[in-house]
């Protein structure tokens, strides 16, 4: 039995996102939404092979995004490829300006953090080497209904403003990573997936 098929994550029902607001894409408005998403009363882990075809549940995913800002005022984003070991099949190949994943019920034994921030946490330690200081922010969420993996899944967006360009994939199917201006990202929108796509032109065009 594969990992996939034990692992229970972090989920909260559809009914009460849709009862604080239903929105298409990214919301800037945290406070309204994320206190009462990750409320005690509303959160539940349950089997995430289940999870992945049941749109009555919305999978809580942090969606970290690296940003750096250079002296002459260039922005940068990381970005890179999803290769094919990576665990969503639905997102191979796709550009991606987000590091993130699910927040699992192992990440309740952590005594100094909240299962969120050390669901957070361990997913950027085993996917990226984040060799700089940083300060990071809590700047939107983002849902997307309109795709098959976006229907059972609902990302909170982290933006880490990285003091120098150096964060490194540790995975090896994080492929062609990098920081890139967004200018440059612009003209790969119709390569990235949709949460990329959504982030890029709520957040930096």
């Amino acid at each position: 039995m594969s990992i996939v098929e034990t692992e229970h994550v972090l989920v909260v029902p559809t009914t009460v996102f849709h009862q604080l607001g239903q929105f298409q894409g990214v919301s800037k408005n945290v406070e309204h939404y994320l206190e009462k998403l990750l409320s005690p009363e509303h959160v539940s882990y349950r089997p995430r092979s289940e999870m992945e075809e049941d749109p009555n549940f919305k999978q809580l995913i942090p969606y970290v995004i690296f940003r750096h800002v250079d002296e002459q005022k260039v922005v940068r984003i990381f970005k890179y490829t999803r290769g094919g070991g990576q665990g969503e099949k639905r997102l191979h190949n796709k550009v991606s300006i987000g590091i993130g994943g699910h927040i699992s019920s192992i990440d309740q034994d952590s005594e100094s953090l909240s299962s969120y921030d050390e669901g957070m946490r361990r997913e950027l330690e085993e996917e990226v080497s984040i060799e700089t200081s940083y300060e990071q922010n809590v700047v939107g969420l983002i849902n997307d209904d309109e795709t098959e993996v976006g229907r059972v899944h609902l990302g909170v967006i982290h933006l880490f403003d990285v003091e120098q360009p150096l964060v490194k994939p540790r995975e090896d199917d994080i492929n062609d990573a990098g920081f890139e201006p967004v200018n440059r990202l612009k003209h790969q929108v119709d390569h990235m997936e949709s949460w990329s796509r959504f982030c890029l032109e709520a957040l930096f065009v």
